[in-house]
């Protein structure tokens, strides 16, 4: 069975947005169209990953949500230690 190519065209892209993209495109060396597909490709990869649709780290707050974690007192910080002098022999 061969690989269906499709092809979309999209109206109305903001002049900033398109040249930030022509920019990217360029620092990555390849053409505006393939920037676009590697953005696409990348994208949908990583919603793939979560299944849920939430992020890596709202996962994690979900996760622990109810156990009261955000209720830790915060540790007092040490003064730092003095630099040391390199100036004595």
């Amino acid at each position: 069975m061969g690989l269906l190519v499709s092809s979309i065209t999209i109206r109305n892209l903001d002049d900033k947005l398109k040249a930030s993209l022509r920019m990217r495109a360029a620092s990555h060396g390849v053409s505006m169209e393939q920037e676009v597909r590697n953005i696409l490709q990348n994208t949908l990869a990583a919603d793939a990953n979560t299944p849920d649709g939430l992020t890596f780290s709202q996962r994690i707050n979900q996760r622990f949500k109810g156990l009261g974690l955000e209720e830790l007192p915060m540790p007092v910080r040490q003064p730092a230690r003095p630099l040391p002098g390199f100036d004595k022999p």
